[in-house]
């Protein structure tokens, strides 16, 4: 084909080896062998065969081992346009580097995302001095934007969009009076806007957004007349809305065509200056905090096709103006505060709608029953709305619906037949959280291999209903289904099962399990709990080696531990409360489930001692053995669970236990745990509790220290025991305990002085055990009940007892003293007794035997005390005649001066044998 100039093969699905002989088509002026992902060259020698080529597009295609690229490129005298896109290239050039660039016809060059990391490797292209449109990004770049692009004074498209450069936008850039698209979006750019925007009077689209720049948006931004699109989402504005508005108000609100300030803190409410931007095509306000009604005005942007407003804190009700926006194909309103009622009028001339999110507002939709919407949405979310009691008949318009969402609506119906004719055509359907009554009939043939149901909190009653093999999610939960779970398991076993995420929880379903379980294997998570189920667990289960998360609890399965379930090597989530299983924990359990993060066997007969395995579950945050017959000590090493010495579990992947929080109306991971004597359900904040129940065994022996380095534990309960022992002096470590409960067991000693450091506790009983002594003093302890510590020889506040009338005396151990055959002996008492005994017959003993001794000695106190009657008179003498006997002067007085001579007079009289 030598005559051939044109050649385009874009996106035709080609791989392997780019043929050279591509390179005899000598005529060829245009080649694009672009976006077919599986082509490759090892080199581009072939080129040379091409010296009329104008237009060269490559992208998509692995350059990684041509070495020869840009040689090989910079031969082609006429190239007007390169497109190296994804193709590869790394961080280097390779050599030889040409000691002169040609490329004197390239006025549009495009390396975006390869993997450069060095603007330096670059300076080849800030030489192309011709060159119009520069796409650079998503490489690895980092550091300022390269001051060299100052010498591209022709560029009018610059790309230097996508992670790679921080520091502030640099002043040069705005001097660029020919540019016309500037992308800097996600970048790491700081700092503010300069003013002197203003000059980039030939912008058409600047696209900042996703940056760290604050301040204000500049005024001059009205003064670029041409500019049809501007992007400053995802920084930091701050702004009243008003303000936005008013810079935006120049020339440039006439032609602009998108405003995005998604995500920039703006707040103030919508003024009616919102309808000055006529030619409005695209209009995000979403994720910020405006207040206030919708304006009227906004009738106005009668261009406008895609509205933001979503997750503000607008209220008031939607303004019948809204009825005005005939172009108007999508509308995000969702998460307000918004009220009232939606009626027709609303959507009169609305007709090319074809996506609504309105959910979380308190609007009520008031039409007649033979309404027919004047559009055909695709996607409609009305969570949250007033809709019933009927169900909306209105709906079966809507031909073309994929996604629906009418949970928590106020329905109070039975679902009509054509309704489930529709779900056909559904990838989302959510009418949770009403009142919707009846039996749910074969769901029919899903289109979508990832469709989601969601029909939980209802009143649905009767069987199962047999499903569709490529439904993905399916929730069936709090509603009355009953019977057999055989016919829903067990068909069509001839084809494999999509289902990921299956809820069957809170019903009224009961038999055995079939053993149908081995189609099933994409089940990543299965909830079965609060059902009539019996029996043992089916061998088949070993089979979901996909399982994270298994919920059995509250039914009456029998049998040992599901054995098989060692299969399932990534299951976080064990729950099977509140059964009636029996026999030991299996040791496998602490090797074979290593990414266990919740093991919830309480209300079992499960026997035996907690083994040593389980400390392995590093990642374990929810252990539950309680109400079982568990025996012998609890295990030291229980410091190895490092998840729960974290104080901080923030950083922890939320998704393990929120697998459906982005299809259902609520996460699909739940517990129901019990902390601070409360029976509490977890789901959305799940994954921050740690706790440790093992109550209501028959353990033994001593609290080990080693559970005080658990610092993010936040609930133990160790009560009804029968442990014995002092309360771990280093309990105070525990920071984040919240609960502690060690009732009824028998613990002996003081309460430990670190306890009043555990400044989170806000549920103590250490009720009916043997502890004795004073309470810690600390605002925590004070302030709960009495009956925390009822059932000891306890002292002070709460209790009424102060310590100081009948003190009691702390059953401590004394180091000193020594157990001799039962007996304890303390030896400081020996001691003092002895040193008394000495010293009484050291002094009295000669006395007694020598009378001269004894004469001298009582002559030497008589003098003693003579001695000291002198010193106390003298003393009082001075003291009446310096105070009492002035003061008697100055009143006149002479007794009082004649007795103190009196008694002067009697102490200085000798004293007589």
């Amino acid at each position: 084909m030598g005559s051939l100039r044109y050649l385009n093969l874009s996106g035709a699905g080609f791989g392997g080896l780019i043929p050279h002989q591509l390179g005899n088509l000598s005529n060829l002026h245009y080649l694009n062998l672009g976006h077919n992902y599986n082509l490759y060259v090892k080199s581009l020698q072939w080129l040379s065969g091409l010296p009329l080529l104008q237009h060269l597009d490559l992208s998509s295609t692995s350059l990684s081992q041509a070495s020869d690229w840009l040689q090989e490129i910079n031969k082609l005298p006429s190239l007007s346009e390169l497109r190296l896109s994804l193709c590869y290239l790394s961080g280097f050039i390779p050599p030889p580097i040409p000691s002169s660039i040609n490329f004197s016809s390239l006025t549009t060059l495009d390396l975006s995302l390869n993997s450069f990391e060095n603007t330096s490797i670059l300076f080849w292209v800030f030489g192309l001095h011709n060159l119009v449109s520069l796409h650079l990004s998503w490489n690895q770049f980092h550091g300022p934007i390269p001051v060299h692009l100052q010498k591209l004074t022709s560029l009018r498209h610059l790309d230097l969009s996508g992670k790679a450069f921080n520091s502030s936008i640099p002043n040069w850039l705005y001097s660029f009076s020919h540019l016309e698209f500037l992308h800097l979006y996600d970048n790491d750019l700081q700092g503010r806007i300069s003013s002197a925007i203003g000059n980039l009077t030939s912008a058409i689209s600047i696209d900042l957004s996703s940056n760290e720049l604050e301040g204000k948006v500049p005024r001059s931004f009205g003064n670029l007349c041409k500019l049809r699109e501007i992007r400053l989402s995802s920084n930091k504005w701050g702004q009243q809305i008003p303000e936005i508005f008013e810079s935006l108000s120049g020339c440039v609100s006439n032609g602009l065509e998108i405003l995005a300030l998604y995500n920039v803190q703006l707040s103030g409410q919508l003024t009616d200056e919102l309808g000055q931007f006529k030619n409005l095509v695209f209009l995000s306000l979403g994720n910020n905090s405006i207040s206030g009604p919708i304006p009227w005005s906004i009738g106005n942007l009668s261009s406008l096709r895609s509205l933001h407003l979503e997750a503000n804190q607008i209220n008031g009700t939607l303004p019948p103006s809204f009825g005005h926006l005939s172009k108007l194909e999508s509308l995000y309103i969702y998460s307000n505060m918004l009220e009232g009622v939606v009626s027709d009028i609303h959507f009169t001339n609305l007709t090319r709608l074809t996506l609504l999110y309105a959910s979380k507002n308190r609007l009520t939709l008031k039409v007649s029953l033979d309404w027919i919407p004047p559009f055909q949405l695709k996607y409609l979310v009305l969570g949250s709305w007033n809709l019933g009691p009927q169900f909306p008949s209105w709906l079966c318009s809507q031909k073309q619906l994929l996604s629906l969402d009418i949970s928590n609506t106020g329905i109070i119906d039975a679902v009509p037949p054509w309704f489930w004719n529709l779900s056909s055509q559904f990838t989302y359907l959510n009418i949770s959280h009403n009142q919707i009554y009846g039996e749910i009939p074969h769901i029919p043939l899903i289109l979508s291999d990832h469709s989601i149901i969601d029909v939980s909190s209802n009143h649905f009653e009767g069987p199962l209903p047999c499903i569709s093999s490529n439904l993905s999610f399916l929730d069936l939960s709090n509603n009355s289904l009953s019977r057999s779970i055989f016919h829903f398991l067990c068909y069509k076993m001839k084809e494999p099962k999509n289902m990921e995420f299956l809820n069957l929880g809170k019903n009224l379903l009961s038999g055995n399990i079939s053993n149908c379980w081995m189609k099933w294997q994409r089940l990543v998570a299965l909830n079965l709990g609060n059902n009539n189920f019996s029996g043992s667990i089916p061998a088949s289960i070993g089979s979901l080696i996909n399982l994270g998360s298994l919920h059995l609890s509250n039914n009456s399965f029998s049998g040992k531990f599901p054995s098989l379930l060692k299969n399932c090597n990534y299951l976080f989530t064990i729950d099977i409360g509140k059964n009636e299983f029996v026999g030991s924990i299996p040791l496998w359990i602490g090797h074979r489930l290593s990414s266990l993060m919740i093991l919830r066997l309480r209300f079992n007969n499960f026997h035996g001692q907690i083994p040593e395995e389980l400390c392995a579950l590093t990642s374990l945050q929810i252990l539950d053995l309680s109400h079982n017959k568990l025996f012998g000590s609890i295990p030291k090493c229980l410091n190895n669970f490092s998840t729960m010495a974290r104080n901080n579990n923030s950083n922890y992947p939320i998704y393990v236990f929120d697998w459906s929080l982005m299809y259902s109306s609520r996460p699909f991971e739940s517990e129901l745990l019990v902390i601070k004597g409360e029976s509490l359900e977890y789901s959305t904040t799940l994954q921050l509790v740690n706790i440790i129940d093992l109550s209501n065994n028959n353990l033994s022996g001593e609290i080990p220290k080693e559970v005080a380095s658990l610092q993010g534990l936040q609930s133990l309960n160790l009560s009804s025991n029968i442990l014995t022992g002092m309360i771990p002096e280093n309990i105070g470590d525990m920071g984040s305990l919240e609960s502690i409960d060690f009732s009824i067991n028998q613990l002996c000693g003081q309460i430990p002085q670190s306890m009043s450091s555990l400044t989170f506790l806000s549920h103590l009983n250490l009720s009916n055990n043997n502890l004795i002594g004073r309470i810690p003093s600390s605002t925590q302890l004070q302030s709960l009940s009495a009956s925390s510590f009822f059932g000891n020889k306890l002292c002070g506040p709460p209790l009424t007892d102060s310590c100081t009338i009948n003190y009691v005396k702390p059953n401590i151990q004394n180091k000193r003293s020594k157990d001799f055959g039962g007996l304890k002996v303390d030896w400081f008492f020996v001691s003092m007794a002895l040193g008394f005994v000495v010293g009484f017959w050291l002094v009295l003993g000669p006395l007694l035997w020598n009378k001269q001794w004894r004469i001298l000695y009582f002559q030497f106190l008589d003098h003693l005390g003579y001695k000291l009657s002198g010193v106390v008179a003298q003393t009082w003498q001075h003291y009446f005649f310096a105070h009492l006997g002035q003061n008697s002067s100055a009143q006149g007085g002479s007794g009082v001066r004649k007795h103190l001579q009196l008694l002067h007079s009697t102490l200085q009289r000798p004293r007589t044998s």
